[in-house]
């Protein structure tokens, strides 16, 4: 036997704000949700991963990323999965007082694999 706990992979789709502050933590931590933030959801699938970074963080904040990590999968089974849309739109909700506790079970790096930038200037926060 290794000792190896089983893990489950993750999902964030994330703009260039919530990125620096993972980096900020060496890739080791998400931070703390905003108080307009009361739940911290991660996604079960790639794809849905990107096309909100694609869509919406791009739009929005100019740039848009994926993040892949792991989490211990027995400390998942305490948050239901949610279809949020189609039969592949599947997340997590953290409530955000959980978040450290979140942190605490994640097994490895957080890892950027996708980025995304808006080369039309024509997002909201766009100088103008």
């Amino acid at each position: 036997m290794t000792g190896r706990r089983a893990t489950t992979t993750l999902w964030r789709p994330t703009g260039p704000a919530e990125l620096d502050l993972v980096k900020e933590s060496g890739w080791r931590a998400w931070p703390p949700r905003l108080p307009e933030q009361p739940i911290f959801y991660p996604v079960l699938d790639e794809e849905y991963a990107v096309t909100i970074a694609r869509e919406w963080n791009v739009r929005f904040d100019g740039a848009g990323y994926v993040t892949r990590f792991e989490v211990e999968s027995d400390f998942l089974t305490r948050y239901p999965v949610r279809q949020a849309g189609g039969r592949t739109i599947l997340e997590l909700w953290v409530p955000a007082e959980e978040l450290d506790l979140f942190n605490a079970h994640l097994v490895g790096p957080i890892r950027l694999v996708h980025e995304f930038h808006d080369s039309t200037g024509s997002h909201p926060g766009a100088q103008a």
